[in-house]
């Protein structure tokens, strides 16, 4: 399995190379100067000049490739010249020292960005995949069970309107079903306001203490300091190992709307391949064979078909971790969430270059981590299955 894992871990390696070469270049080739979308209307020839000096965006892009005059021309003439001096290399070796380098539109480092806005879209991310995973099987196995019945309809109705309504309408129908329309009503039949909060991660006015605070660590720098700023923006596990229970609270309400609007859509795939995957599994001869010899039904699907089942539902779970990430922008935007979505959206409108690339490693990062953990898990499942 150590084997397994560190082969997996060294084939990464070409992946994220090919990642950050792939969106270095994209970035580069949108239309529009970064400079004009930082400055706006102070960006004249001599500032943006010295703009582009301080970042290195007067170097070829990669060796040959060239922006002149907001144009984007290719110099194989050039190439001896820019083959080390061009910008991909310099953030390429910037990278390799852990620096992710300073945003362009906020004139800070990106670590201390994503050490602020990376835990808002994980927790979120983390949740709505919980969500979809753990009410998916059940949804589906409830339908495989019960299967051309009425139950097993209105599941698979449910999960096409799932996959079918946008993150965005869903994510303002919610809104205005659960924070608007339903505190009106149990305030006028029971004079009370019951609902769920409409935007934000905790209630305007709501004091709370980080990790550093909460256990004396002010004084921490470094890398420590670092680790327990970013675990303090996980609002749910640091508030919940802080003792701050009341604040917990408020963050999980906060939470259940944007982790349903999220979650949604990979619930509705999740139910409907678990559905398709048990019933095939429980047309197979080693099935009708256990039931033949009388083992009793639970045991059959507990031992014999619901782990075989798992096997291509665990594939999809970890592939709904891209989807996530992705709609997570249209979430974080209607629930006025900070998190990568959002900072990500306005990196790539103001041609943030440092920014985008920083995060998308870290996604990808993200990405390629639970995919290695799903492969994992395939041993676990199958024990058919051999890591050699």
């Amino acid at each position: 399995m150590t084997q397994y894992i560190i082969r997996r871990l060294l084939a990464s390696i070409p992946t994220l190379l090919g990642i950050i070469f792939i969106v270095f270049v994209i970035a580069r080739l949108l239309p529009g100067d970064p400079c004009i979308a930082a400055l706006g209307e102070r960006a004249t020839d001599e500032v943006c000049a010295a703009f582009n000096e301080r970042f290195g965006l007067n170097k070829a892009i990669v060796p040959g490739l060239f922006k002149i005059d907001r144009a984007f021309v290719f110099q194989p003439e050039e190439i001896p010249a820019s083959l080390i001096d061009n910008q991909f290399t310099a953030y390429l070796s910037q990278v390799l020292t852990g620096d992710l380098g300073d945003s362009i539109r906020y004139g800070r480092p990106v670590t201390e960005i994503l050490i602020e806005r990376l835990p808002t879209t994980m927790e979120l991310a983390f949740y709505a995949l919980l969500f979809a995973s753990v009410i998916g099987v059940l949804l589906g196995l409830l339908a495989a069970l019960r299967r051309n019945s009425r139950t097993d309809v209105t599941t698979m109705v449910v999960a096409i309107l799932g996959v079918s309504v946008p993150i965005f309408v869903l994510a303002l129908l919610l809104q205005f079903v659960f924070a608007v329309s339903l505190p009106s009503l149990t305030e006028d039949l029971f004079g009370v306001r019951i609902g769920l909060p409409p935007s934000g991660r905790l209630s305007p006015g709501l004091q709370f203490e980080t990790i550093p605070e909460a256990f004396g660590l002010e004084d921490l720098g470094g890398l420590p300091r670092a680790v327990l700023d970013f675990l303090s923006g996980l609002y749910t596990f640091s508030f919940l190992i802080t003792f701050q229970f009341r604040q917990w609270a408020d963050a999980v309400q906060h939470l259940i709307l944007p982790v349903i609007a999220l979650g949604t859509i990979s619930l509705a795939i999740v139910a409907r391949i678990t559905r398709s995957s048990l019933l095939e599994v429980l047309g197979l001869d080693y099935i009708r064979t256990a039931r033949a010899k009388g083992v009793a039904e639970r045991n059959v699907l507990r031992k014999h078909a619901f782990r075989n089942a798992m096997l291509p539902v665990v594939t999809i779970i970890g592939l709904q971790l891209g989807l996530l990430l992705a709609g997570a922008v249209l979430t974080e935007t209607v629930f006025n969430l900070s998190g990568v979505g959002r900072t990500m959206y306005d990196a790539i409108t103001s041609r943030d270059y440092i920014v985008v690339q920083a995060f998308t490693l870290i996604i990808a990062l993200i990405y390629l981590t639970v995919n290695l953990i799903v492969d994992i898990s395939y041993a676990f499942l199958d024990p058919r299955v051999r890591l050699k």
